[in-house]
This record gives structure tokens, sequence and C-alpha cells, in this order.
């Protein structure tokens, strides 16, 4: 009977505490910007966006799910971007965060008063609408140019 000795390399526990940090500070800049993101919608959409979902109006929660889905793909292809390099990869994954909330603010603030849709009108309603969809098209939309535009 033979026995293998298998040794871990003599990096490995940096290597490995390196990714469990970076894991961690992504998540607390990824979370901070989703945080800010969504009151940053709430701030400039009418009516109380998290009372409103909380109050169960599907509208309300369409707006605000596709709001998070493009903030988050903004900061993984920030990540992405850089490459392995934690600090550059934390630093542009902070300004393209910040850069892509302005962006999606004043976007999706257009796409409502170029197709005339009331947003406050349709967050109060008690059951879905189609015009939700643009106005969460719109976020996601431009949650991808953004983040594409990093690369």
């Amino acid at each position: 009977m033979t026995t293998a000795v298998v040794a871990l390399g003599s990096d490995y526990w940096n290597t490995l505490g390196r990714g469990v940090s970076a894991i961690v500070l992504y998540a607390i800049l990824g979370l901070a910007l989703m945080v800010l993101g969504f009151f940053a919608i709430d701030w400039t959409t009418p009516g109380h966006l998290r009372t409103l979902v909380r109050e169960g109006r599907p509208n309300a929660a369409v707006v605000t799910a596709s709001g998070m889905v493009s903030m988050a793909l903004i900061v993984v292809l920030a990540i992405y971007a850089s490459s392995g390099r934690l600090v550059e990869g934390l630093i542009y994954s902070g300004v393209f965060g910040l850069v892509g909330i302005a962006a999606q603010v004043i976007s999706v603030r257009l796409v409502e008063l170029v197709t005339a849709i009331d947003i406050g009108e349709v967050l109060v309603r008690d059951r879905f609408t189609p015009e939700v969809l643009v106005v969460a098209a719109a976020h996601v939309a431009l949650g991808l140019v953004v983040a594409v535009a990093i690369l």
C-alpha cells in the first residue's frame, strides 16, 4: 500500500486570505452602493418607495428590484474589469457605481417623461400594470450600458 502526501503551496493561505478579504470588501461596497442606489431612486421617485414595497404594491417592487439588478450589474463588471487587483477594483466599483446611480436616476426619469408614464400613480396601484415594465427595462438597460462601458 502506498500513501500519497499532498502539500499545500507556500502561498496557499495568503491567497485564500486575500480571496476572502476581497469577497468581504466587495460585498460591503456592493451593498453600500445598492442601498445608496435605492435611496437615490426613492428620493427621485414620487411617493415613498420603501413604504410602497412594504405595503405589497407590485409595481413598486418591480421598480425597486430592477434598480437593484441594475446596480449589481455595474458592480459586477467593475469587479471583473479590475482583473484581480483588489484596491483598483474597489475604486472602480465605487466610482462607477456612483456614476451609474446618477446616470440611472437621470435616464429613468427621462424615459418616464418621454413615455408620459406617471410613475407616482403607477407605483401606488394595488395591481401590476404593464407601464412599470418600461421603467424596469430602463433601469436594467442603463445598468447594462454603464456596466459594459466599464470594460
